[in-house]
Order: C-alpha cells, then sequence, then structure tokens
C-alpha cells in the first residue's frame, strides 16, 4: 500500500500539490512579453516578497507558483489597461532559486535556524547565462531536516508539522523508512517545520536515510595499556545505526590477555544538545560485547557521544606492582624524573 501525505492544511495550501515550488526571496524569474518590451526582463523577488515590474505597482509573490505569477501579471497588465486581453502574451520562468531559511524544531539532532539550497558563487554565475530553467533539490522538507542534523530516533516521522504564515500541514514521511512513496514538501522562507516527539525511542529510524544523519562523531578514550594513542583527539566517525560495542572495539577496549583484561570496563558519555543534561552509562566490556541487541546495556551511539574505558583491577595491581619494582630496583629513577 503507497504511503500518502496525510493533508491537514487549510486554504491555499490544501489545494496546491506537495512538490510544487512556491517562490521565496531572492527566487529570480524571467517575464517575456511580446510587444511589451518595458515589462520584459529578469525579476528577483525582494526581501518583502515582492516584484517591481516597471509602471506597476509592487507585485507580492511570495510563496506562489510560476503559473500564479504569470496570471497575476497577465490580470495585472489588463486591469491597468496596458493590454486587451486578446493581444496579451506572458510568459514566465524560473531563472534561479535562491537559498532560504526555515526554523527546525522538536526532536531533531540540531534545532534552529536552518539554511538550504546553498550553492556556490561559481554555480550562480553559471545559470545566469541560462534562458531558464533550474533544478532546486535542496528546497525541500527533507533537505531542512538533514540540514538539522536529522531526526531523532524519538522522532514522530508520520506527523511532522509545516507552518507557514499561521497554516498548518501534517506531513507523513515514514515511507524513507519502508522504502514506500512518499511526496516532499516544497518550503519557502520563513517556513516553521516542527518534529514530535514520541514517549518511545524507534530503532527503525536509528539508520542513515534521506532525513538522518549518515555518519556521526564519537570521541574515543583510551589511555591503558592495550592501546596507548590510538585514538583520534577530533573523533571518529561512525555509521549512524553503530551501537556503543563498536566504538567500544574501535577503541581497542576489547581483546588481549584474558585474564587480565575480561574485566575491564567503559563508559558512555552523552550530552543532550538542548538541555544541557549529561548521561553517564558504565558497563563491563564482556557485558557490552555479549548483549549485541540490548538497548540498555549496548546502546546506539549518537552525535558527539563519548566512549571511554578503564582497566581491569588486575591491571591495576600490576601496574602498582610495577611501579614499586622500578623503584626498588632501580632507585635513581626517582633522581632523574
Amino acid at each position: 500500500m503507497t504511503a500518502t501525505l496525510s493533508i491537514h492544511f487549510i486554504d491555499f495550501l490544501a489545494a496546491n500539490p506537495a512538490i510544487a515550488l512556491p517562490l521565496s526571496p531572492g527566487d529570480r524569474i524571467r517575464i517575456l512579453i511580446p510587444e511589451g518590451e518595458l515589462f520584459s526582463g529578469v525579476y528577483e523577488v525582494n526581501i518583502d516578497g515582492n516584484i517591481q515590474v516597471p509602471y506597476l505597482d509592487p507585485l507580492p509573490v511570495k510563496g506562489l507558483e510560476i503559473a500564479e505569477v504569470k496570471q497575476k501579471i497577465y490580470h495585472t497588465l489588463i486591469d491597468r489597461n496596458f493590454f486587451q486581453p486578446k493581444f496579451l502574451q506572458v510568459n514566465v520562468s524560473i531563472l534561479q532559486w535562491a537559498s532560504i531559511q526555515v526554523s527546525v524544531s522538536g526532536a531533531i539532532f540540531q534545532a534552529g535556524r536552518v539554511s538550504i539550497n546553498n550553492r556556490s558563487a561559481e554555480e550562480r554565475n553559471l545559470q545566469q547565462n541560462q534562458l531558464s530553467g533550474d533544478n532546486p533539490p535542496e528546497r525541500y522538507l527533507t533537505a531542512a531536516l538533514r540540514g538539522a542534523g536529522g531526526v531523532t530516533p524519538m522522532a514522530n516521522v508520520k506527523e511532522i508539522r509545516v507552518i507557514r504564515n499561521g497554516l498548518e500541514r501534517i506531513v507523513d514521511l515514514a515511507g524513507i523508512f519502508t522504502g514506500e512513496e512518499i511526496e516532499d514538501v516544497a518550503l519557502i522562507a520563513g517556513d516553521r517545520v516542527i518534529v514530535p516527539e514520541l514517549p518511545q525511542q524507534q530503532n527503525s529510524l536509528v539508520r542513515p536515510s534521506q532525513i538522518t544523519p549518515p555518519v556521526i562523531r564519537v570521541f574515543l578514550s583510551n589511555l591503558t595499556t592495550p592501546a596507548p594513542g590510538s585514538v583520534k583527539s577530533d573523533g571518529t566517525g561512525f555509521p549512524y545505526g553503530a551501537r556503543f560495542s563498536q566504538a567500544v572495539i574501535s577503541a581497542n577496549c576489547v581483546g588481549g590477555i584474558s585474564s587480565t583484561n575480561a574485566s575491564r570496563r567503559a563508559v558512555l558519555v552523552r550530552t543532550d544538545r538542548q538541555t544541557g543534561a549529561t548521561k553517564v552509562f558504565e558497563r563491563d566490556v564482556e557485558q557490552i560485547i555479549r548483549s549485541s541487541t540490548d538497548d540498555i546495556n549496548n546502546p546506539f551511539l549518537m552525535p558527539e557521544d563519548s566512549v571511554g574505558c578503564y582497566d581491569s583491577t588486575v591491571n591495576d595491581v600490576r601496574d602498582v606492582v610495577r611501579t614499586i619494582t622500578d623503584v626498588l630496583l632501580n632507585p635513581f629513577n626517582l633522581l632523574f624524573k
């Protein structure tokens, strides 16, 4: 059964197809009017959402599709008696879609204001030589969610809220995780996206996808004997969906002599970015490795987690004995340290 959008928009938002792309400030359009050279040209939607066509009052076009802009220009020229209806032809085409800013909050890794559809100066300059046409795959809801770090495992992806000018639409993106068809929603500058949070974690969301991170950074610390200096100070990348056990193995906390290393411990430190609250999970390494699918003993890694390893009691005692022996056998070490 095909997954579709659950639509609860009001007024014009309910009538527009989800994939239609409305205009935002910074977008550039080309207007061509045969025998109307005074009105033809390239126009950019200004900061207040209008275009300024010569001899006409500012035309509000923010949130309108190209076909709607064409109709607005046509009727405005007729109403102002610049043309007779049967002699007027208006062509409007997109020349360049601009980057826009939207707000994303809720069950998201990096809530806040997100800029999407960003392009380099070279790309923008190349488009200036085109007569028309531009494909903006990053001006949609999925791009905004990605730009905000992706949805968390607590996200309710079936009821994502998109708010525009006080009107709201509920969007179902669950098909992204099941392989079923979804319809992405085109965004305009100033839209608000809210991802509701569920009371329970959904493991099916903890994997790379169009709205989750492909890779996460985790900080590893292992200052013990099995692997001194084997970790990176700027973090290590893991595929999203990796578990605590994989970080423990990556930090070389596993292996070695069973009698000395079997009772080692590992600590997972996680800080909530929005509240600042820190949680600490401490487990025996053997317990972590043997509980491969246990969310309590072997949880999924999240962005910016930290994992550290501690020596076993045997190693601790051995290090103390070694230090004492070194002092007794080499007393001059104390003088030259």
